[in-house]
């Protein structure tokens, strides 16, 4: 999805955009691998919405977070 990001068994979920903010997320429905399911689209439609992605350098530092302010 193009975020760090830690999926739990319990359906819990948590991506990171270095130095500006953190995404949560909960839904029980997991996939083969354990992870959720909503939270990875959820995750995956604002990476692409926002431009978030990890390796997409036109985003530097706390660019997006001054932008919302």
């Amino acid at each position: 999805m193009g975020l760090p990001a830690k999926s739990g068994v319990g359906g819990g979920m948590l991506a990171v955009v270095n130095r500006q903010l953190g995404i949560a997320a909960y839904s029980p429905r997991l996939d083969s691998k354990g992870n959720s399911v909503r939270g990875i689209l959820a995750c995956r439609e604002l990476t692409n919405r926002l431009g978030l992605h990890a390796f997409e350098f036109t985003n530097v530092g706390s660019s997006f977070v001054q932008g919302w302010l």
